[in-house]
């Protein structure tokens, strides 16, 4: 399918931003069919600005470009969806996002993206890379020992102390997922085939 630019009396279709890691809406704007295809081919979001009269590439004064990796056209062929990348804020106010967006589900998406970047990295002081390279053993032996802790936290009255053990347990997931190749997006989608039942 390919966008219907001639549904606009200006040639213009509204293109929305979307995190490709968070799912978390950045910004909309605008493009023309040469907008378009030059993002297709540049893998960098371009939009057509209505108010410089111009094609603009995001991020071509402040180098915060969206780097494109999914892209979709609605059904009815007038509206588009690009899945990107931020180099940056998106916002000219210095913000993720143009905005207030922000959620939780955003947040765990960013941790798996930095666990992602920590185990593939040469520092010598992650402490996620140190627990990886000790094996798939050492990474299961921790999630197992953060559940015992979060189980034992559960049978007292202490909220923040229960509250931190259940974050433990969530980033040594997070981590566990990754040395198996899998990630939480994996999971929701067993959780949402168990919920059609």
């Amino acid at each position: 399918m390919t966008p219907n630019f001639n549904k606009s009396a200006d040639g213009l279709l509204p293109a929305v931003i979307q995190d490709y890691n968070t799912r978390q809406v950045l910004m909309v704007g605008y493009m023309n069919a040469e907008a378009f295809e030059k993002t297709l081919a540049e893998k960098r979001i371009t939009f057509y600005s209505r108010s410089k009269q111009r094609l603009w590439t995001k991020g071509e004064s402040s180098e915060n470009y969206l780097e494109l990796r999914e892209h979709f056209i609605d059904c009815d062929q007038d509206a588009l969806l690009f899945l990107c990348e931020p180099a940056g804020p998106t916002c000219h106010t210095g913000t993720q996002s143009c905005f207030a967006n922000d959620s939780a589900l955003g947040f765990l998406r960013q941790l798996e993206a930095t666990i992602d970047k920590k185990i593939a990295s040469d520092e010598a002081e992650s402490y996620t890379r140190a627990l990886v390279q000790r094996g798939i053993n050492k990474v299961a032996q921790k999630v197992g020992e953060e559940a015992v802790e979060l189980v034992i936290e559960a049978k007292d009255d202490n909220a923040e102390l229960f509250k931190n053990e259940a974050a433990d347990l969530l980033y040594h997931l997070l981590i566990l997922l990754n040395v198996k190749g899998h990630s939480l997006g994996d999971i929701e989608d067993i959780l949402k085939q168990r919920s059609k039942k």
